[in-house]
């Protein structure tokens, strides 16, 4: 199979199967307009069927399942992901008590997007990244490149993997904006509709688990980005006050840093600010 190294990279970033391609390059080499073509046709990128071993209930101990494409391309990335880049966490408890009144009172106007908590999460570190330019960066070999706009990823869970389409230019987005194209994002992402260019260029990378009733977890670098926060579930949990023990919501979010791109003192910093926008919430409207 001949494939020109940026179509196999777009590719696999597509979950296209470029063994199904017709390549329209010298000697039928598979080119960039080829696995953006397949791409942007619905159903072409979509997941091989995984066919089981033959099967006696009762019988074998277990089946083999084929990798579909995007497993298998998560499966080539997550190593490279892992194993070169010197990861660290940083982690905080988040008080949501305000941004959660917040949410409720700005879903209750009438003709308003509705909005969600990860809404909520990506305005907050959309600003403070512009905030710490340093967070918003990579690195590059020789050198830490230092974005000046966020494009954030949004993780999206589909049922054979996890895709991660890019929100560009959150932080001149309002709040309304975000969600808006957040869930069409979501929504395209599902339904195997992304655009190829909607799918790289990320600066930096939020993944939410909190619908799964996920307290706490640490997510894996998408290089080349330098950074990405996990956002666990927002939680009903004992509060200490001065008055006594309350009721509060919270939530833990880990920061995942690159150590080549930051230290510890610097992502520590970064998520302090997104800690304080989203127990401040009404920052977030301005």
């Amino acid at each position: 199979m001949k494939a020109s190294p940026l179509a196999r990279k777009i590719a696999a970033q597509a979950g296209v199967d470029l063994r199904l391609l017709q390549g329209s390059g010298p000697g039928g080499r598979i080119i960039r307009r080829d696995v953006e073509t397949a791409a942007a046709t619905p159903g072409a990128a979509a997941a091989a069927v995984a066919i089981p071993a033959t099967r006696q209930p009762g019988v074998d101990e277990y089946e083999d399942m084929a990798l579909t494409p995007m497993r298998a391309a998560i499966a080539r990335r997550m190593p490279l992901a892992k194993a070169p880049v010197p990861h660290f966490y940083v982690t905080s408890e988040v008080a949501m008590d305000r941004a959660w009144q917040l949410r409720e009172e700005l879903n209750a106007l009438e003709g308003q997007p509705r909005i969600s908590v990860n809404d909520l999460v990506v305005r907050a570190v959309a600003l403070a990244l512009m905030q710490h330019p340093g967070v918003n960066a990579s690195f590059q070999g020789d050198a830490v490149r230092v974005y000046h706009r966020a494009h954030v990823g949004i993780a999206v869970a589909l049922d054979d993997g996890l895709i991660t389409p890019v929100l560009r230019d959150a932080q001149a987005k309002s709040l309304a904006e975000i969600a808006v194209e957040s869930r069409d994002l979501a929504e395209r992402a599902r339904a195997r509709k992304l655009r190829v260019n909607e799918l790289s260029g990320a600066t930096f990378s939020i993944s939410n688990l909190g619908m799964f009733d996920v307290t706490e977890f640490s997510a894996i670098i998408n290089p080349p980005e330098g950074a990405i926060l996990a956002v666990g579930a927002v939680r009903r949990v004992p509060v200490v006050t001065d008055a006594g023990v309350d009721v509060g919501r919270r939530l833990l979010a880990t920061l995942s840093c690159d150590h080549r791109v930051m230290d510890g003192a610097m992502g520590a910093r970064f998520l302090q600010d997104v800690k304080r926008l989203l127990e401040e919430p009404l920052r977030l409207l301005v």
